[in-house]
């Protein structure tokens, strides 16, 4: 962050400083107190489970110098009536000061994560650049984001999720964003909005309030997301397609797939053919080679290319950085070789029914005849049609081919339902199929039938604990 002294922070926020006005911030701004250090400012949330005032004394220990507070605490603080509404105004403030900075800010139900990874790695390898980490995408995690940046700071890459209504506007009225990348809607959380297209009107803010000079980059081959270029008041719109006919025939297409296939790994190689706004009739054609895996994964580089040549990054050079960018962010699509030549691939961080059709077909294509093992998990906040959302799963399960399906758990038994009913539709033989009450179950089952040559995926939403499964199974863990 900027360095700024305490009086200088309570003038940001509007807050009453207590202690000495002369200190100096020039460390991390945290929430959690253990990652205080020193210089630190720490932010003391009030959150569902604990209260951030409680450990004031831990992050001064650890170096905080400054905790930012809505009552009397130890040490320099600064009391708000609001810490989160301060801790967003306070990164709002940041994104105002830096000139030059060129906020690229990317949402969807699925594939935000690694398209920031991408993205943060390409615009990284041209000027200084801020990326989340993980998955910080919330009213906590952006501003954690936006409090990286400095002065020489020239593009913030910002990670936008929603779980509810009005989320995504909430989160761009903090980071601002030149460029809006929407990827696709799906039905993740779908228990808090109600409907996709309740998705839909949420994720739209974030290309909805763009300025003079933005552009709103939108998936062409998803409905609710394309019809979002209605919704774009200023700045330019350009889709994104993986589908080549469409490419070529639909001149708002600026980008799209041609010749796309996947290596003996699963990773993605295709032409990027691209199409310039500016000079109609001009296009050029790139080969893109990358490391990340799955067909979709083709879709989120197309859109980081368009997103880069807006804010000044050469198509050519935006290729190459995509040859050399990996998975930064831990359980998606993450891949492990045992020794004994089984292949783990844990995409176990989160997951919907649209995630998870896209993982099964990554592993089918990455298994090119070796045994393939689903591993799944329940899909959380799928609201009342979370039953039928998981039975889809499973019918996908046999329409891809996977040979074994073992269901973990109660909330994701539907999909179990899902594989009898596409096996007695088929009327063939389907895939094996296994149930275990829990991990613990599951773990057993698999070190008793895993064999060489095995391609196993691990998915489900984060706390139904597949991504923890994985790692035990790829001995990643004790």
């Amino acid at each position: 962050m900027i360095d700024l002294t305490a009086q200088q922070i309570a003038e940001v926020v509007g807050g009453t400083l207590v202690g000495d006005p002369a200190v100096i911030v020039t460390g991390s701004v945290v929430t959690d107190s253990r990652l205080a250090e020193p210089g630190s400012l720490y932010v003391a949330r009030i959150g569902e489970q604990a209260d951030g005032h409680d450990f004031v004394p831990a992050a001064r220990e650890n170096g905080a110098v400054l905790s930012l507070t809505q009552r009397e605490v130890p040490g320099n603080h600064v009391v708000v009536d609001d810490v989160q509404d301060a801790f967003a105004g306070l990164a709002r403030w940041l994104v105002d000061e830096v000139e030059g900075l060129d906020v690229v800010a990317v949402t969807g139900s699925s594939g935000k994560t690694s398209t920031k990874d991408l993205l943060g790695q390409v615009l990284g390898a041209v000027a200084p650049t801020v990326a989340p980490i993980e998955s910080y995408n919330s009213e906590v995690g952006v501003p954690l984001t936006v409090c990286r940046i400095d002065r020489d700071t020239r593009y913030l890459v910002a990670e936008m999720g929603a779980s509810g209504p009005g989320h995504i506007a909430y989160l761009t009225a903090i980071a601002p964003p030149r460029v809006g990348i929407v990827l696709n809607v799906g039905s993740a959380h779908l228990g808090g909005f109600g409907s996709q297209q309740g998705i839909a009107d949420t994720k739209a803010a974030i290309v909805e309030d763009l300025p003079a000079d933005g552009l709103a980059v939108l998936n062409a081959d998803d409905p609710l997301v394309s019809a979002m270029a209605e919704r774009v008041h200023s700045g330019e719109v350009s889709f994104f397609s993986l589908d080549t006919e469409r490419g070529r025939t639909d001149e708002r297409v600026h980008a799209w797939a041609e010749e796309l296939r996947l290596d003996e790994s699963g990773r993605a190689r295709f032409t990027a053919a691209l199409r310039d706004p500016q000079h109609p009739g001009a296009e050029e054609r790139h080969a893109v080679a990358l490391q990340v895996r799955g067909a979709h994964m083709a879709g989120n580089a197309l859109a980081v290319l368009l997103a880069a040549r807006h804010v000044g990054v050469a198509p050519a050079q935006a290729v190459a950085a995509l040859a050399e960018a990996t998975a930064l962010s831990r359980w998606r699509m993450e891949v492990t070789q045992r020794a004994d030549d089984v292949t783990v691939v844990n995409d176990g961080y989160n997951a919907n029914p649209e995630s998870m059709r896209a993982a099964l077909e990554a592993v089918r294509d990455m298994a090119h005849g070796r045994r393939t093992w689903a591993v799944l998990g329940g899909m959380l906040e799928l609201g009342p049609e979370s039953a039928a959302h998981h039975a889809a799963v499973g019918r996908h399960a046999v329409a891809t081919g996977t040979d074994v399906v073992l269901v973990v758990g109660e909330v994701a038994a539907p999909i179990a339902d899902g594989v009898r009913e596409a096996t007695a539709e088929a009327g063939q033989d389907g895939p094996e199929l296994l149930t275990a009450k829990d991990s613990e179950e599951a773990r057993t089952m698999l070190n008793e039938r895993l064999r060489p040559g095995d391609v196993v995926l691990f998915k489900s939403s984060r706390d139904s604990g597949m991504r923890v499964l994985g790692d035990l199974v790829a001995g990643m863990m004790p």
